[in-house]
C-alpha cells in the first residue's frame, strides 16, 4: 500500500486534476451531501501524519536568527497583505475565496519545502526549523488575521475560529508528539527514521486526495455552471506564485549565500496546503467547499511552480548545479 501512496505523492500534480474531474462528475450526477460525513476523520488524518513525524526539538536549535526571522517578516506580513489584496482585485464580490487566499498565505511551509530544499542543495536545517515555527505561528495568527482582515464578512465568530484550529492543528499535534515519543522509545531512532517517518505522512496523500475530491464534488453544479470560474482561478494562482517567486528571490539573493537564499525561497513561498485546506473545512463547514476550492487548485499550482523554479535554479544563482539528483517529470 505504502508503494502505491508513494507514487501517487511523487506524481501529485496529475492526480489531482484527475480526481477533481472526477469529482466534478459525481458532485454533477449524484447527491455528495452524503460525503460530508467523512470529513471529520479524513481531516484528522490530512494532519496527525505530519504532527508524528515533525521535528520539535528544532524549535530549540541555535543559529540563522537573521534568515529566519526575514522568512518570518515574509511569511506574515508581505504574503498575508499580498493575498488580501489579490483575492480583493481579482474576486472582489466572493468574501469565501477571498478568505482562501488568505488561508493560504496564513499557514506558510510544508514538508514539501523540505524536500524542495533539499533537492536544490539548501540549507536543509533551517527549512525544518522555518516549517516547526511557521506551523505553529501560523495556526496562533491565523484567526487574528482572519478577524482583521475579513471581520464580520468573515461569517465565523472570532472564538469558533480559535476554537476549530485548536481541533484541526493543536489537538493533532500533541496527538502526533505523544505518538513520535512512544515510537521512539519502543523501536528506536533508527527504525523510527527509516521506516515510520518515510511511511506515516503517506497516510496523508490518501487522506489529502479523498479531501479535495469531497470539497470539489460539493462545487461540482458551481464549477460545471460557471467552468470560467475554475480557470480563473488557476491563472490568478499561477501569477501568485510567480510574483512570489520572484519577490523572495530578489531578497534571498540581496541578503543570504546561496544555501540559505534556498532555504528562504522554498520555505516562505512554500504553503502548507494541507493544513488550510483542514481549516477552511473544519472552520466553514456549510461553505468550506467554496473557500477549499482555491486551496485544491493551489496544490496544482504549488507542485508545478517548486518543480519549475528548480529548473531554472541554475540560471537564478549562476552556478553550476548540475549535480542535482532530482528528475522533474
Amino acid at each position: 500500500m505504502f508503494k502505491m501512496l508513494n507514487h501517487i505523492q511523487e506524481k501529485l500534480v496529475i492526480y489531482l486534476p484527475i480526481t477533481m474531474i472526477l469529482a466534478i462528475a459525481y458532485g454533477y450526477y449524484f447527491n455528495p451531501a452524503g460525503l460530508k460525513l467523512f470529513m471529520p476523520i479524513i481531516i484528522f488524518f490530512m494532519v496527525y501524519p505530519m504532527m508524528v513525524t515533525l521535528r520539535y526539538e528544532e524549535l530549540l536549535a541555535k543559529g540563522n536568527g537573521k534568515l529566519h526571522l526575514v522568512a518570518q517578516i515574509i511569511n506574515f506580513l508581505v504574503f498575508p497583505i499580498m493575498g488580501y489584496g489579490i483575492g480583493k482585485l481579482f474576486f472582489p464580490d466572493n468574501n469565501y475565496i477571498i478568505i482562501g487566499l488568505l488561508l493560504m498565505s496564513l499557514l506558510p511551509t510544508s514538508g514539501m519545502t523540505i524536500s524542495w530544499t533539499g533537492f536544490a542543495k539548501g540549507n536543509v536545517p533551517a527549512a525544518i526549523k522555518m516549517m516547526v515555527i511557521g506551523l505553529i505561528l501560523g495556526s496562533v495568527l491565523t484567526p487574528f488575521y482572519l478577524n482583521i482582515f475579513m471581520g464580520e464578512s468573515g461569517g465565523i465568530p472570532f472564538m469558533d475560529i480559535i476554537n476549530e484550529i485548536i481541533k484541526v492543528v493543536f489537538v493533532p499535534m500533541v496527538l502526533g508528539y505523544g505518538s513520535q515519543k512512544y515510537l521512539l522509545k519502543k523501536y528506536g531512532r533508527e527504525r523510527f527514521q527509516n521506516e515510520f517517518k518515510k511511511n506515516i505522512p503517506l497516510i496523508a496523500t490518501l487522506a489529502l486526495v479523498g479531501i479535495v475530491f469531497i470539497s470539489t464534488a460539493m462545487r461540482a453544479n458551481v464549477i460545471v455552471a460557471n467552468p470560467i470560474m475554475l480557470v480563473k482561478i488557476f491563472v490568478v494562482l499561477a501569477v501568485s506564485y510567480t510574483a512570489s517567486f520572484i519577490l523572495v528571490t530578489i531578497i534571498a539573493k540581496a541578503m543570504f549565500n546561496r544555501e540559505d537564499g534556498i532555504a528562504l525561497i522554498y520555505g516562505t513561498v512554500m504553503r502548507n496546503l494541507s493544513i488550510a485546506l483542514a481549516i477552511a473545512l473544519s472552520i466553514y463547514s456549510t461553505s468550506g467547499s467554496e473557500v477549499a476550492l482555491i486551496v485544491a487548485v493551489g496544490f496544482v499550482v504549488q507542485i508545478q511552480g517548486a518543480a519549475l523554479y528548480l529548473k531554472i535554479l541554475d540560471k537564478v544563482y549562476k552556478t553550476d548545479n548540475s549535480q542535482l539528483e532530482l528528475e522533474v517529470n
